[in-house]
């Protein structure tokens, strides 16, 4: 089943969201956030400490634990995992799944070293990508790092692939082109990736209107979704989106 996922992209204590993760505006705190998606229905809630990795720290536990004492649905947090104690200190205060992008890359063997001492089930993998216009050097659809300011030449795919053979349980897809442009998801980005895995993938990155969803769902046959900007200025309701997906019976 379609799983609805509000994402808190958090900095400063507060939950921001911007434009091709830039020009970030305010948008809410984020324990008040969690608990109206939680009264909402929402069905799993990420929080992403978006400069954790840019400003070279760890995840900021104190404004993690502020959310997991409200949350009453599934709660996964991602920025500034590094290591095997990072992620067992995230899970001490109650996280149930973590989520790692930049270290993973950097260090492949920590989604196997995660698997094994956590379980399956608790990592997610999370990939920020975007479309190359033909240059010579860099994939089509090339993985970045630390919150999409760094190339990596890696193909979307081909990591996506290794992700799924190392053991991790699911991908959470970002698309920086489309992110909060509210334009629509990036259906060949998305497509290319569900396809090639066998592994839940979750779209990110685009929904502008209630289409959107249904969009990525059928043609590029996302797993779940995941949206910011829609439902934390009120465009869409995560209630609103249960209803027109179960409409279009893919709820």
């Amino acid at each position: 089943m379609v799983k609805i996922i509000p994402c808190l992209d958090v900095k400063n204590r507060r939950v921001v969201k911007g434009i091709r993760f830039v020009n970030l505006r305010d948008a809410a705190d984020p324990v008040e956030a969690a608990v109206a998606y939680c009264k909402e229905g929402a069905d799993e809630l990420v929080f992403l400490d978006i400069a954790a990795t840019i400003e070279e720290r760890k995840t900021r536990l104190d404004w993690v634990k502020s959310v997991v004492e409200k949350v009453t649905i599934p709660f996964c947090v991602g920025g500034g995992i590094g290591d095997l104690k990072d992620i067992e200190a995230l899970f001490k205060i109650g996280v149930n799944k973590v989520s790692i992008n930049t270290a993973a890359v950097r260090n492949p063997s920590l989604i196997k070293e995660a698997v094994s001492n956590f379980g399956k089930e608790r990592v997610v993998i999370a990939i920020d990508a975007r479309k190359n216009p033909g240059e010579a050097n860099l994939p089509r659809l090339e993985v970045l790092l630390n919150s999409g300011e760094v190339s990596t030449g890696l193909d979307v795919v081909d990591w996506a692939k290794k992700v799924e053979a190392l053991g991790a349980a699911e991908i959470l897809l970002t698309s920086k082109d489309a992110d909060g442009t509210e334009d629509g998801f990036d259906i060949e980005m998305t497509k290319a990736v569900a396809e090639a895995v066998k592994i839940p993938v979750t779209a990110s990155g685009g929904a502008g209107k209630l289409e959107h969803f249904y969009q990525v769902i059928i043609e590029a046959k996302a797993t779940n979704v995941l949206a910011a900007s829609v439902f934390h200025f009120g465009k869409i309701s995560v209630k609103q989106l249960r209803q027109y997906l179960r409409e279009k019976k893919v709820l």
